[in-house]
């Protein structure tokens, strides 16, 4: 089956204002998030690549603008499947705000038992980007091959969420997984079994140098901002 290419948006004004977006309309690359982007096509180059699929978000768009340019023929496809998690009330709002809710101690310790008021639940949220993983695989599979490779343009934590589907672990765990922004992680699908090729991947280990203020031990909700 085919190989899948999942790219984070670059980084966001909203990942550098420490808000969560959400889908909060008019959500911009900044201007790291934005020479991510350009710097894909060159990261990517030599990959042949069936087709794109994209969050519809603006940030996802964004990102993923400067790969089509220098694939003119690229098939490129929204799929609102792919699209962020439903915040719902919580869209919009400052993290360092929402730390102090009861809910976010679910949301870091039992996701599968979380439901964001006025939004959707972390369950649903998966089942709905493996739902969209399973059909693109299959389309892409019947129109260029068993040995396709496409790539989805999406956000943290849905990317989270299909990693721990093609691991087998339980969405409980599904913080334990990192990707940053603009990271590329790649999944190849088998009639046996997927296999993670690559998480997380920016070829940026700057991420790695301790800070002089360690962050907390709680996972970022929607993914963070990455390396400074």
């Amino acid at each position: 089956m085919a190989t899948l290419i999942l790219v984070r948006h670059g980084r966001s004004t909203a990942n550098t204002s420490g808000v969560l977006a959400g889908r909060t309309p008019g959500i911009a690359l900044d201007e790291r998030g934005t020479a991510q982007a350009a710097a894909l096509p060159g990261r990517l180059a030599g990959v042949p690549l069936a087709a794109a699929v994209t969050s519809p978000l603006q940030r996802c768009r964004e990102t993923l603008q400067p790969l089509l340019d220098a694939r003119p023929g690229l098939p490129v496809h929204p799929d609102e499947r792919i699209g962020e998690c439903d915040y719902g009330d919580w869209s919009g709002r400052k993290l360092a705000e929402l730390a102090d809710e009861p809910l976010m101690e679910v949301v870091q310790r039992h996701p599968s038992n979380a439901a964001f008021p006025g939004g959707e639940s972390m369950r649903a949220m998966q089942a709905r980007a493996v739902e969209a993983v399973r059909d693109w695989n299959a389309r892409v599979e019947a129109q260029s091959g068993e040995d396709a490779v496409y790539l989805m343009c999406s956000h943290g934590d849905i990317i989270k969420s299909l990693v721990a589907d093609a691991l087998g672990v339980h969405l409980d765990l599904f913080q334990r997984i990192h990707v940053d922004p603009c990271s590329v992680t790649a999944i190849r699908y088998t009639r046996l079994r997927p296999s993670i090729l690559r998480l997380g991947d920016t070829g940026d280990f700057a991420g790695l140098i301790p800070r002089e203020e360690p962050g907390g031990e709680a996972a970022e909700v929607g993914g963070g901002a990455g390396a400074p």
